[in-house]
């Protein structure tokens, strides 16, 4: 009887997972968030096949669901790494990183017969990659919170990646109990037939949100160039004067609630005029398309040739060089010392 019940919540899992995951691809494909939310799914329906025991662990079929399964904690932490920060692209560390787990996986997956040094190695390795991608979800998720410019998303957030983060941890606590202290497999069974109701409450709660966007790339390119004065909203126009008179854009550690407190207005109203007429998913990327345009102007300017780009970073309000070049290079296409000997050597023409 409870091997039926197993098999019926392992069914409906894999059924809300399919359906969640072609409507991502339907309404949001060319979204990279979309696209990681997607492998996300596999990984999370192919370790919910293998609990059924439907297949066999010893031929390709079982190769390939085994990797995609023990390779979710990695596409956990690469959906929340884009979604959460509305990221374009992935970078080359973040490729690299989840290259190496799903490695150090395949060898996990050969040596389980042989259970020499090498697969415990390998099953130690697993287990840290495990808690590290479950912890770093957990960041990307805490540490952008309060710039989150979309209502929904900001609410789903917490409770969303809570509740993977922490299915990620009962996993690898179940893992080590079942295969290091001989506790009976019904363990996993029972928490891999669990995703189920957090899978149910997550499409109900996606289907209640009635946000094209929520997947979708920006509206307008978020480190594009700051917008214009010519506003008819009060309180735009009063935010757009004071960013350009004062340039808070410079304080590397502003917030949007230190914003309004400098504007003496609501933050909730601040942040529904950013992200709805503004047109900024997040507040990093408003403040962005001020500090491009300030290092934007300051390499094409022949006299400030000599200033180093490091110093017109910072001055600008980057942190640090990294991300600087990230978001410039998102913007632009090209580095920062192209566009500067591009801008020079255009206005020496001109």
């Amino acid at each position: 009887m409870l091997r039926d019940v197993l098999l019926l919540a392992s069914g409906g899992t894999l059924a809300l997972l399919a359906l969640w995951s072609w409507l991502l691809w339907r309404d949001n494909r060319s979204s990279l968030a979309a696209k990681t939310a997607i492998a996300m799914n596999l990984g999370i329906a192919s370790y919910v096949y293998q609990t059924t025991g439907w297949i066999e662990q010893n031929n390709l079929q079982g190769l390939v669901l085994g990797l995609l399964a023990r390779g979710t904690p990695a596409l956990f932490w690469l959906f929340a790494r884009v979604w959460f920060n509305d990221l374009t692209r992935l970078t080359r560390f973040d490729l690299t990183v989840v290259a190496l787990y799903i490695a150090n996986s395949m060898v996990l997956h050969f040596t389980f017969q042989t259970m020499d040094g090498v697969f415990l190695i390998s099953g130690v390795l697993f287990r840290i990659g495990m808690i590290a991608f479950a912890g770093a979800g957990l960041w990307e998720a805490w540490r952008g919170r309060e710039g989150d410019l979309i209502e929904p998303r900001r609410r789903l957030r917490l409770a969303l990646i809570c509740v993977v983060g922490l299915y990620v941890l009962a996993i690898a606590a179940a893992e080590i109990a079942v295969f290091n202290a001989d506790a009976p497999y019904l363990i996993i069974s029972l928490i891999g037939s669990s995703t189920v109701l957090a899978t149910l409450a997550f499409c109900i709660a996606m289907f209640a949100v009635r946000r094209p966007d929520l997947f979708g790339q920006d509206p307008i390119r978020g480190d594009s160039a700051p917008p214009a004065l010519q506003v008819d909203d009060p309180l735009a126009a009063k935010l757009l004067a004071l960013m350009q008179a004062d340039k808070p854009h410079r304080d590397e550690r502003l917030t949007i609630a230190m914003l309004a407190s400098r504007m003496g207005e609501q933050e909730y109203r601040l942040r529904r005029l950013i992200n709805r007429q503004l047109g900024h998913r997040n507040f990093a990327q408003f403040l962005n398309s001020y500090r491009l345009d300030e290092v934007r102007q300051a390499l094409a300017d022949p006299a400030q040739r000599d200033v180093p780009i490091l110093i017109m970073a910072i001055d600008a309000g980057f942190g640090s060089l990294g991300p600087f070049n990230r978001a410039f290079k998102d913007c632009e296409g090209i580095t920062p010392s192209e566009y500067r000997a591009k801008s020079l050597t255009d206005s020496e023409i001109g």
